[in-house]
């Protein structure tokens, strides 16, 4: 069973990691030298934190502090602010805001201060402390499924990925296209990361999730999800997976939590809506991408489950 799901959860990551990967992510290197300690009050919907070189620790909000050791890789959900600190009773000496702002705790700028070349900051560009840390700037919309499922924070002990030096090293290059290349490492090294919690006993994972390792509804959410413009029917899904309407409709509701259609709506305006953010898709377009017959299908369908037009959220989102 455990490795059923393994198996499963790496289209299951690749899928809802697909539609918002990484675009424009704010990358940092940071150095410092003990003491230090850092707050990030960014409320940014997902962090991921690499120890490359010398030990801190890690202070979620709400949380006792976690040790953090060469090689650990910590991912943490927002919006909740957490520290950073080569000891958890070292005072704040600097305060991360939103839009890449940082202060001292009385509000003095410290972005120029404390500014070491490309993508690197710190006290020290000697400093025996060097952290890489990668921020998601934008809650997109497919990965609501995917950050319900983490809890507040998680780390890697040892993750010992090739990610983090191959990142520690174009992190500084600022060379065309890095912008693109760091975002596409900054997404293999989350993806690898979760793989690997997902997988361990002490992930729990949601019902949608583990509902992959079953025969029979894993095969009928890789369809949806593999094809979700195609005209489906729980007629027409319980044929595709050899099972009659009756008992795919209660072993889908029984281990996902919801009928098999009321899933597939879900899963299309989650995919209309991060594909919205893309500035030359039409509403049309999209609608037809994830299987609504006209614009004004998608758009009722929208606005009466997220109380937005199609445009409006792309207003929003763009804003």
């Amino acid at each position: 069973m455990r490795e059923r799901l393994r198996l499963a959860a790496v289209d299951v990551l690749a899928g809802l990691l697909d539609g918002p990967r990484a675009r424009g992510a704010f990358l940092m290197r940071t150095v410092l030298d003990p003491p230090w300690s850092l707050r990030i009050e960014d409320r940014a919907p997902l962090t991921v934190v690499a120890m490359v070189r010398g030990e801190g620790w890690l202070l979620p909000h709400d949380a006792d502090p976690v040790p953090l050791r060469v090689g650990d890789v910590a991912v943490l959900r927002g919006p909740d602010p957490y520290a950073l600190a080569d000891d958890p009773g070292t005072p704040v000496q600097a305060v991360v805001h939103p839009g890449e702002i940082t202060t001292t705790p009385d509000g003095a700028a410290l972005c120029e201060q404390w500014g070491l070349g490309v993508r690197t900051w710190g006290a020290n560009p000697d400093g025996s402390v060097v952290m890489l840390s990668g921020t998601y700037q934008v809650d997109g919309e497919v990965s609501r499924r995917l950050l319900s499922a983490l809890p507040p924070f998680l780390v890697a002990p040892r993750a010992d990925l090739p990610l983090v030096p191959l990142l520690a090293d174009e992190i500084t290059r600022d060379e065309p296209g890095q912008e693109a290349v760091l975002d596409r490492l900054l997404d293999l090294l989350l993806i690898s990361v979760l793989r690997s919690w997902f997988c361990r006993p002490e992930a729990e994972t949601p019902t949608w999730y583990s509902a992959h390792a079953d025969p029979v509804v894993g095969r009928a959410l890789r369809l949806l999800h593999g094809d979700p413009a195609r005209p489906w029917t729980v007629g027409a899904l319980a044929e595709a997976v050899d099972v009659s309407r009756a008992a795919l409709a209660r072993r889908f509701t029984d281990l996902v939590g919801e009928p098999p259609m009321a899933y597939l709506t879900g899963w299309r305006l989650a995919l209309a809506a991060d594909l919205l953010r893309e500035p030359s898709a039409t509403v049309a377009a999209v609608a037809r991408q994830v299987g609504y017959s006209t614009a004004f299908a998608l758009s009722t369908a929208f606005k009466r489950e997220r109380g937005v037009s199609p445009s409006e959220h792309r207003a929003g989102a763009a804003s």
